[in-house]
């Protein structure tokens, strides 16, 4: 009896787990980070304590997650009404959150930073002295690509400028970025610049002006064309 309890108790472990997974979306964010960084975590040479704190930071991320769906699951039981407490008790949880995410980000780079830093180098050095020819033709295609698509799904409404299929505001800080990498050419200014461009696409998405898939439109958009620009000013 006491091994099915303990069976059982697993079982809504898990199903607690999953529910998450369906529901929110920031936990499968979190959760396809995870995997494509534990994937990443097999080609460097982590020492046993590197690892430790790695697997620590990624369950810190999903325990904080799951605390604050169950934190609003329980107030919106207790309550549909507005009411000051219970938005400082959904604050506060969504908070916990944030530090551990900004946690996961600073252990992350730390851990990374030094690995990576040689073939960002190197990536960047192949991408700065690549054909101009290539990179005109992939700007071209990425405008024909965004018009044909702003002009299949355009229904009348409103301008195809005004929100959009591709983000502008992502596009134009994305380029910026993309520039302040190539003439950085340092690793630390160049997460630094990104992180800003991300930024402002999350502001995008979270004013609901833009989907997760416009802003990344705007951002590939962006990325381009700063390459083309840093290469005819270089």
């Amino acid at each position: 009896m006491k091994s099915r309890s303990l069976i059982e108790s697993f079982n809504y472990a898990v199903s607690g787990i999953i529910y998450t997974l369906k529901t929110e979306r920031n936990m499968r964010i979190h959760f396809f980070i995870s995997i494509v960084v534990i994937i990443l975590s097999l080609f460097f040479d982590f020492s046993r304590g590197e690892l430790l704190l790695l697997f620590f930071t990624i369950s810190l991320v999903f325990i904080t997650e799951m605390i604050n769906t169950a934190i609003e699951r329980t107030i919106d039981l207790i309550t549909e009404d507005f009411h000051p407490l219970a938005r400082i008790a959904k604050d506060v949880a969504a908070g916990g959150v944030l530090i551990a995410a900004i946690n996961s980000i600073v252990v992350g780079y730390l851990l990374f930073f030094d690995r990576l830093n040689p073939y960002t180098n190197r990536i960047l050095y192949k991408i700065k002295n690549s054909s101009v020819h290539l990179t005109f033709v992939s700007i071209a295609l990425v405008v024909l690509l965004t018009i044909g698509i702003k002009t299949k799904f355009y229904r009348g409404k409103g301008t195809p400028f005004q929100g959009g299929i591709v983000s502008g505001h992502a596009a134009v800080s994305f380029c910026i970025a993309t520039i302040i990498a190539f003439e950085a050419n340092n690793i630390l200014v160049s997460t630094l610049s990104i992180f800003m461009a991300v930024l402002v696409g999350e502001s995008r998405i979270e004013g609901k002006i833009h989907s997760l898939f416009e802003v990344i439109s705007g951002a590939l958009l962006g990325i381009l064309v700063g390459i083309l620009v840093f290469q005819i000013i270089g």
